[in-house]
């Protein structure tokens, strides 16, 4: 209880407190921000636990190690580790990375709680199917990576120095890199989520990101040969192209921003203007 006599409850932190703009004082929006990073955390805690779950009843393990069995032609094979602790340490990281997933709704909705009072109305239409078109990307991102460029990569990364070296796969390393590689092709393929995000903030325009698109394109080949260490042509063509499809998607997205100004800004304007036959004082 308050000295005024309010209570606060964590599930609607301060919100009684913001003016009909979404306005609060600073200490509120740090106290709000507490309580909104306090619930993304247990959110996280809660899917960890959910997690452990699923590794231990669900083969989550051996997904990610299939794309290994298969590029080096052995479905026997099995990951080394060298140090007693680390299958237990790979576990939790497993549950930890599946946790991270289960709680991002509500990480993402923590986040979007505490910034759309901020917003005018026609912002927040725009922002929320961004966030699910954004899901969708990342999901279609680690999808290619799972089944086109992962095993490509893996079959590449074998033809070096046979003759000479045996492989002994780790467990950390090796998930680490699948992982890794996973996570990069999902984040890469949010680019039209930032591009809508860049225009609504007015940092990049329709105009600016056509002019841009040559120096876009040498961009995207060259993170598209990071990313894609296998064949050097035909791997790095295929993610080429759905990251260009995306940079001309998020071009479009700005147009669809920049009207949406354009046309708040004259109606804007045109309210400012006095009604036909009105006469002005003097």
């Amino acid at each position: 209880m308050s000295a005024g006599g309010s209570s606060r409850t964590p599930t609607e932190p301060m919100a009684r407190h913001r003016t009909s703009r979404g306005e609060m004082p600073f200490l509120d929006h740090l106290e709000e921000l507490r309580w909104r990073v306090l619930w993304a955390l247990l959110a996280i805690v809660a899917g960890t636990i959910v997690g452990l779950v699923l590794v231990f009843n669900l083969p989550v393990l051996e997904l990610l190690v299939d794309p290994v069995r298969a590029a080096h032609g052995d479905p026997d094979l099995r990951l080394i580790y060298l140090s007693p602790a680390d299958p237990f340490f790979v576990t939790l990281k497993l549950a930890m990375f599946i946790g991270v997933i289960l709680a991002l709704p509500i990480v993402v909705y923590q986040i979007w709680a505490f910034l759309s009072p901020a917003l005018e109305k026609r912002e927040k239409r725009a922002v929320i199917p961004a966030l699910y078109l954004g899901l969708v990307l990342f999901c279609s991102g680690v999808a290619l990576a799972y089944f086109v460029a992962l095993p490509m990569t893996l079959e590449f990364f074998q033809k070096f120095q046979t003759e000479s070296l045996q492989g002994q796969l780790e467990i950390n390393q090796t998930i680490g890199f699948v992982v890794k590689l996973l996570l990069a092709f999902g984040a890469v393929f949010e680019l039209p989520v930032v591009i809508m995000g860049l225009s609504a903030l007015g940092l990049v325009t329709p105009a600016f990101l056509r002019a841009k698109r040559r120096h876009a394109i040498v961009g995207i080949t060259v993170l598209a040969s990071f990313l894609t260490p296998g064949d050097a042509i035909t791997l790095t063509i295929m993610m080429m192209l759905p990251l260009v499809l995306l940079y001309e998607f998020g071009i479009l997205l700005s147009v669809g921003i920049y009207r949406g100004k354009k046309k708040r800004a004259a109606e804007a304007e045109a309210s400012l203007d006095p009604p036909p036959g009105a006469v002005e004082s003097s």
